[in-house]
């Protein structure tokens, strides 16, 4: 053979193996796999599908091995969940050898969809998120420093910077955030808006009556009388934070408001606070993870920015104005994203727009299994809002972790737990079990869920606690300990949601 002649054949080789190479795509959780799997469908001979965590380990416990990092590696397409269970990710993708592979972080994906982990009335919290740092303002309070304080002292109106956010009227702010956190912009104004969007978007205050005007426009005035003040403590049992509390009987308002300045005796001068407000008492407000934040109405856009940078903002009376941290807590964000048949629809679509970038010649087939397998989310959906509206209770009540979070919000159910849907915790406090006992008496609730990885003491204890003792044990799958042999035996994720739809049904009745 001529050189010429086996060079053009060694080139048709390796055009045939580059025809022939599958696309590879690597997964951390099962939903994720078993999306993709779904969208590839009969073009399964071109792809490779990797499940990262298919041991029966959950996401929060999962750090990879050598074998998984280099599967990642040379991946084509990597999704992953994004939130704080995957912090090694940046160092794996730093040293990635396909600098053009595509990731897709859940996330990311869902930008604003995204929920801060809630901790509501009733729930044990792990002793670290007891006591996270405190604002920049905070520093040890004498208690015998502590005054009450009057409505009054809050007279004006007030604006929250929520809305001054979301119109970029905060860019320096932004800026100055991230850099100081190593974040993109777009990342820090994410996390803000999360943290400051309660859902109000003027307070005005006069004497005894507050008016909350909410982001839809309506407005609600009630008189509210004081009810003493919540202390916060750091590790050390030392005050750090005071906040001032007020109720109200009028109808049609919140009956419970809170207003944190970061003072603790009467001031002659109010330059910003934190308002938290609801129906269900003042405890749920000290763990609250939301913390709007409002300032005077007369402040336009580039006066607030001055004051959250501490620009010409001097001391006066008990308060002392200075740089403000983006977080009075920390935020910590809920990972369990897939949970929402809504946001699946959402992912799956992301998921598919890279298979199409990576694999052109396919597009139209992974097209065609996206909207086919859309229209059996929508289903599912559609299917979960009538049991929701079928039910006789509004209310699940859990004696485990509370991975749920994205599925209740989607049908407006509430729900009470023993624990955060991330927390490591096994054994429930005596308080924790008797309030959620108190919860079944109280609300006539027949069962009592947990998760598929819970062994029932919990739940059995709740149940024992309780006056009729009769609830039973229901189990939601929250397909975070499905394994290889799961799949082999056919497990799939609407499979697993569908048996969900079956418990909830069972749940509300």
């Amino acid at each position: 053979m001529s050189i010429k002649k086996f060079m053009i054949a060694g080139m048709m080789l390796v055009a045939a193996g580059m025809a022939f190479a599958k696309t590879k795509i690597v997964t951390t959780i099962f939903p994720e796999y078993d999306w993709v799997r779904e969208i590839v469908g009969d073009k399964a001979k071109d792809a490779e599908i990797t499940l990262l965590i298919g041991n029966g380990v959950d996401l929060h416990s999962y750090q990879p091995s050598v074998k998984d990092i280099a599967k990642i590696s040379t991946a084509d397409i990597f999704i992953y969940v994004g939130g704080e269970s995957d912090e090694w990710v940046d160092d794996v993708l730093k040293n990635a050898k396909n600098k053009d592979m595509k990731v897709i972080n859940l996330m990311e994906v869902l930008g604003d969809k995204v929920k801060v982990e809630e901790v509501v009335e009733g729930m044990q919290v792990e002793e670290e998120e007891e006591h996270e740092h405190e604002h920049a303002h905070s520093s040890e309070i004498d208690e015998h420093d502590i005054k009450d304080r009057s409505l009054s002292e809050f007279n004006g109106k007030w604006q929250s910077l929520y809305p001054v956010l979301m119109s970029d009227g905060l860019g320096e702010y932004i800026e100055h955030q991230a850099e100081e956190k190593g974040k993109s912009e777009s990342e820090m104004k994410t996390e803000i808006a999360a943290k400051w969007n309660c859902g109000v978007k003027s307070i005005k205050v006069s004497g005894n009556k507050i008016t909350i005007t909410y982001d839809n426009g309506k407005s609600v005035t009630g008189k509210y009388s004081y009810a003493g003040y919540a202390v916060k403590r750091n590790e050390e049992g030392k005050i750090t934070n005071v906040r001032y509390q007020f109720e109200s009987k009028d109808k049609n308002v919140p009956k419970y408001v809170m207003f944190n300045d970061h003072g603790y005796a009467p001031a002659k001068e109010v330059a910003h606070f934190h308002f938290y407000f609801g129906d269900n008492g003042f405890a749920e407000f000290m763990d609250s993870k939301v913390n709007s934040y409002f300032v005077s109405s007369k402040l336009s856009a580039h006066e607030c920015e001055d004051l959250l940078l501490g620009h010409n903002h001097g001391s006066e009376g008990e308060h002392h104005h200075h740089h403000h941290s983006s977080d009075e807590e920390e935020l910590e964000y809920d990972e369990h994203v897939w949970l929402s048949v809504r946001n699946a629809k959402i992912l799956c679509g992301a998921i598919c727009d890279a298979l199409c970038q990576k694999d052109a010649k396919n597009a139209s087939s992974y097209r065609a299994n996206l909207a086919s397998y859309s229209a059996k989310l929508d289903k599912l959906d559609a299917d979960f809002a009538d049991a929701v509206r079928n039910g006789n209770t509004k209310t699940l009540l859990f004696g485990d972790r509370f991975p749920f979070r994205y599925f209740v919000d989607d049908y407006g159910l509430s729900y009470y737990a023993a624990f955060v849907g991330c927390s490591a915790e096994s054994e429930a406090s005596f308080e924790t079990v008797v309030f959620l006992a108190n919860k079944v008496d109280e609300l006539g609730l027949k069962n009592v869920c947990q998760i598929e990885s819970g062994n029932g003491k919990i739940a059995r204890t709740i149940i024992q606690t309780s006056k009729k003792k009769d609830a039973k044990i229901l189990t939601l799958d929250s397909m975070q300990s499905t394994t290889q042999k799961d799949i082999k035996k056919g497990t799939t994720y609407l499979g697993t949601m569908q048996k969900n739809l079956d418990v909830l049904k069972e749940a509300l009745k």
